[in-house]
């Protein structure tokens, strides 16, 4: 248990700091592109200015923080109950809000700081109650449903942020979320890992799922912090990989709090998603707060001025 859960903080530091990173180079990248040539017909940016934004060093060394939470963060989906180890993922969002302030210039409000500790005070509740994880084991064709409604969640992402544009911005923070989410039951359940087969590793539609989910959340991740709030964004994508994962958990995998303690279990998987909430609805930006970051109206020529 001491080993996943610290797996699972460190998870969530390279996540937080990620994030944070991978904001920074999204809106530098967007600074340098005309608003015309950087965003479809619909407001939102097109697929050249998020390849521009993964060109930036900070985005590439939050990419590979990521890469290494993603480690992490398997492992400790495999050492806890998802209900535990996918909120203390999510508690990047800690790490995240406090980063934005030195790095992103971002001040945060007694609301926002009140919801950050009830988001800490949450993870000890649950840390407290948790007992030991499921077995993990599901038929084939669990696997193949899983892999269905994350090809249907990732595309339905894509689209949805081609034509909604910068109103996506929550939308694509909470779809990336049941991405990661997806990512870690598909983790969980993933034949072939032990003992170790590679021939059953390879032919598990788990593991596309996996694939799948992670890319296509990463993704959606990216369109958010480039279109809107990065405390918002990444408070939805909480949400999203927490609630219906540990739910799943408990449900299917066998995942189950101490005896005795399934209310404290509970009450702390309320408070961390009620503070995520908090965190996401303190912290949006006004709507053309963030347009007006990313893409500053230009000066005006000389002549105009005055």
């Amino acid at each position: 248990m001491l080993i996943g859960l610290l797996t699972a903080i460190a998870a969530s530091i390279c996540y937080g700091t990620g994030s944070v990173l991978q904001a920074v180079g999204s809106r530098k990248s967007a600074r340098r592109e005309a608003a015309a040539t950087a965003r479809t017909q619909h407001g939102g940016p097109s697929l050249s200015s998020t390849a521009k934004a993964a060109m930036t060093w900070e985005f590439i060394v939050g990419t590979v923080l990521d890469f290494v939470g993603f480690g992490l963060g398997a492992l400790a989906a495999r050492l806890l109950p998802l209900f535990l180890s996918q909120t203390v993922i999510s508690a990047n969002l800690v790490i995240t809000a406090v980063l934005s302030v030195k790095l992103l210039g971002i001040r945060l409000s007694r609301a926002e700081w009140g919801s950050i500790a009830v988001v800490c005070s949450a993870l000890v509740l649950l840390a407290t109650a948790a007992g030991a994880e499921g077995g993990g084991h599901t038929s084939l064709a669990t696997h193949w449903w899983l892999l269905a409604v994350s090809v249907l969640l990732m595309a339905g992402g894509a689209v949805a942020v081609r034509l909604l544009g910068a109103r996506a911005a929550i939308l694509a923070g909470l779809l990336s979320g049941l991405g990661f989410g997806a990512l870690g039951v598909g983790v969980r359940v993933l034949n072939g890992v032990d003992p170790f087969d590679l021939g059953r590793l390879l032919s598990d539609p788990a593991l596309y799922a996996i694939l799948v989910a992670g890319v296509g959340g990463m993704y959606l991740h990216t369109v958010a912090l480039q279109i809107g709030s990065v405390n918002g964004a990444t408070a939805a994508l909480v949400v999203g990989e927490t609630v219906l994962p540990g739910a799943i958990g408990v449900l299917w995998l066998g995942d189950a709090s101490r005896a005795g303690f399934a209310w404290m279990a509970a009450l702390g998987f309320v408070l961390a998603v009620a503070g995520a909430v908090g965190v996401a609805w303190f912290g949006a930006e006004p709507e053309g707060e963030a347009e007006r970051e990313v893409f500053p109206t230009p000066p005006l020529p000389e002549t105009l001025r005055g």
